[in-house]
């Protein structure tokens, strides 16, 4: 197909779709953070590259050209984060990582944790609520947490209520940062996890909610986060806080999460 003096195959209309479809990728994924304009103004010094480079300015051109070079490696140091949560996206979406066969091949871990330990979590979490104590727990379900349980505090231990209750006690050395379930035992106190920023993330929210976001954003853990100020219980799944939980349901969420084979979404509801 010619358009004036352009050849136009159907190739090139795949190609121009693709890189659209990229840059919007990129766009979504840094929008809202400083990211962005990192992003923005290296796009802007690239179209000027462009601009210069079909002026013929040779010696402009050359020094654009090196600057370009250097820009690329540090824009992969810059957008560290962006690139991970990416390839997470794309590594969770696709059909072969849901796949059981194909799992079992590349040796993904298999969810290993009993009803009676939700439970005991469930229980504590009712405890801590009704005491105004917060607490921040990440539990495991495919991703190794590895990591996440070498910042805290070593355990490993049976998962209990009296012990979950005790270590968020607002006396207890242990309350700060994260307990994390892993293997269906209690494997570390006082975790630093990741926590999320950006524009999307609501300014009311506290650390221990920023945190429980960031954590399930960078692995596929539910994180249980109990509110100091309030009591109220949330549970942060794939990047999504969900508010005000009763216990009850919160069993129900957790075992519909964890317990499941393929990854799903947990029914929504009302965020703060």
């Amino acid at each position: 197909m010619r358009i004036g003096f352009l050849t136009v195959n159907w190739t090139d209309l795949l190609d121009i779709l693709l890189v659209a479809f990229l840059l919007y990728q990129i766009y979504y994924l840094v929008k809202g953070s400083i990211a962005s304009r990192v992003f923005l103004g290296y796009l802007f010094v690239y179209i000027f590259y462009l601009i210069v480079k079909g002026l013929g300015l040779e010696l402009l051109t050359s020094i654009l050209q090196y600057f370009m070079g250097v820009g690329a490696i540090a824009l992969i140091v810059i957008f560290q984060q962006e690139i991970r949560r990416f390839l997470l996206i794309i590594g969770r979406s696709t059909v072969f990582t849901n796949s059981r066969f194909l799992s079992n091949l590349f040796g993904s871990a298999v969810v290993n944790i009993r009803a009676q330990t939700l439970k005991e979590v469930v229980e504590a979490c009712r405890t801590i609520s009704s005491d105004f104590n917060g607490a921040l727990i990440a539990i495991k379900k495919n991703d190794d947490l590895e990591k996440y349980i070498q910042t805290g505090e070593q355990l490993d231990s049976r998962v209990s209520r009296p012990l979950l209750i005790s270590l968020f006690n607002q006396y207890s050395v242990l309350h700060d940062g994260a307990v994390i379930v892993q293997d269906d035992r209690l494997k570390a106190a006082r975790c630093v996890l990741p926590v999320a920023d950006g524009e999307d993330v609501p300014s009311t929210l506290g650390f221990r909610h920023r945190a429980a976001i960031g954590m399930s954003e960078a692995t596929d853990a539910a994180v249980v986060v109990i509110s100091e100020q309030t009591g109220r219980i949330s549970l942060s799944v794939e990047g999504e806080l969900y508010a005000n939980i009763p216990p009850s349901e919160l069993e129900i969420r957790l075992k519909e999460y964890l317990m499941s084979g393929a990854q799903r979404q947990p029914a929504k509801t009302t965020k703060d």
